[in-house]
């Protein structure tokens, strides 16, 4: 925590063990949501739900929706029915869906069993698009207007609505279909004459996605666009809600967490770290080692199957570890700048050709520098014999090459075949690029060395 929160939390801790509700309603006041749901957490079991009365409603609902999902089910667990639903009626819907898909079954059937008949529609109404969806991310509490509203009787209509919406911010022109025909900000209405129509001052050009987009690519349009919302739509341009740009951050962080877990051959968790339990962390990560170990096990075959012209020279053998971790890095180096090329959109199955090519040429560059130098350093620090060094540095320069080129090819591929790219980044292109490392140093050995001793 920072020092600011700690100071929070040293206050609160003293005021509530002296008992000093009303004056801890105060403090509790002039922080932030996010700042009250950190504090609640490190404070004593029994703390957090007496605090989450003292607080103002709106406040209370805020910080509820910033805390962990393991604390907001104990405070669940600890409402009344009319604290529940009074806590719900202060959510936005997408808030609420959270939540629900979040909770074990028995607390979210006591969550539908107190919301109001709309929000038990609405929620009900998200729930039913795919996960990672547009829809499944979006609230339909969003301020429309019609084309032949006057700004005097848009600001009306938003004076009356516009409590209970996400943002007023931006408005949206709709016909009596619901068919998305505009957007309008709340500034232009202000500032217009009170005469004029939506019709005359909306932006038709208007950025969409479809219920089914998938949320990364929501995301990505967000960044592409500067947006604070975008509107979701149906298949025939009706407005069916609002993706918001919190939830967009959200949307990249959870990406962002999930394609360092596949990166790091792990499998991806939703729960913090020192919220999850030990065995949760073996279980996410025993799978992939023991199918890295497998995969491992073709290097040793290669070794044994070469053994005798690995005894050769004493040299080579030392040279096996340095050629297979610089033959990772080149794989992993360039999957990894594919992979992020892919997740921003600036990469395409289509530009497969313009990747190798370049590729290619800072593969021989990287290959001919690390070649040069591991010569050098073999005949003047560890003098070896020239045709051995030779041998090493080849093989060097070849793995330079084949780890770039499988480093950029395997994620584009599996973004074709409809795979998470973050799949094929370091583990698997290590593996990959260690045995053909050892194919090639084992052949070139083979040719050079046994054929100058002939």
């Amino acid at each position: 925590m920072s020092e600011m929160n700690t100071a929070f939390l040293t206050t609160v801790e003293k005021l509530w063990e002296e008992k000093k509700y009303n004056t801890l309603r105060d403090v509790l006041s002039t922080m932030q949501p996010a700042q009250v749901a950190a504090l609640l957490a490190e404070l004593p079991e029994n703390a957090p739900a007496m605090l989450f009365r003292l607080m103002p409603k709106e406040l209370a609902a805020d910080t509820f929706v910033e805390m962990e999902s393991d604390m907001q089910e104990s405070l669940i667990r600890s409402f009344s029915d009319t604290e529940l639903k009074g806590v719900l009626n202060e959510l936005y819907v997408d808030d609420a869906v959270d939540l629900v898909e979040e909770m074990p079954a028995n607390v979210v059937r006591r969550i539908l069993a107190q919301a109001d008949p709309d929000m038990r529609k609405s929620i009900n109404e998200l729930l039913k698009y795919p996960e990672d969806s547009a829809g499944s991310i979006m609230t339909t509490e969003f301020v429309a207007l019609r084309p032949h509203m006057t700004a005097a009787d848009a600001i009306t209509s938003i004076r009356r609505t516009g409590m209970d919406k996400e943002t007023v911010n931006t408005c949206y022109v709709i016909d009596q279909h619901r068919t998305l025909l505009g957007v309008v900000t709340l500034r232009t209405i202000v500032m217009a004459r009170e005469d004029q129509t939506m019709e005359e001052l909306m932006e038709e050009n208007v950025v969409s996605v479809s219920t089914l987009e998938d949320q990364e690519t929501v995301a990505r349009i967000f960044s592409d666009y500067n947006l604070n919302v975008l509107p979701v739509v149906d298949k025939e341009n009706r407005m069916v809600g609002i993706v918001t740009v919190d939830d967009a951050i959200d949307v990249m962080e959870e990406e962002v967490t999930e394609d360092i877990s596949k990166m790091a051959a792990i499998t991806p968790t939703d729960k913090p770290y020192l919220k999850t339990s030990v065995f949760t962390l073996y279980k996410s990560r025993i799978p992939w080692l023991l199918l890295l170990m497998l995969s491992a096990t073709f290097t040793g075959m290669i070794i044994t199957h070469f053994e005798h012209t690995l005894s050769f020279s004493i040299a080579l053998t030392a040279a096996i570890p340095m050629l297979m971790d610089t033959g990772g890095n080149c794989g992993s180096q360039a999957s990894v700048t594919v992979i992020r090329a892919l997740s921003l959109g600036e990469l395409h199955f289509t530009d497969l050709l313009s990747v190798w090519w370049k590729e290619v040429r800072v593969a021989a560059m990287c290959g001919i520098t690390l070649a040069a130098a591991n010569f050098v350093k073999l005949l003047l620090v560890e003098r070896v014999p020239p045709l051995i060094a030779a041998t090493i540095c080849l093989t060097l320069f070849a793995a330079v090459m084949i780890a770039k080129f499988v480093g950029c090819t395997l994620p584009i591929l599996a973004d074709k075949l409809g795979f998470d790219p973050a799949v094929m980044a370091s583990p698997f292109i290590t593996t990959i690029v260690d045995a053909l490392s050892l194919l090639i140093f084992c052949g070139f050995a083979g040719m050079l060395l046994m054929g100058a001793v002939a």
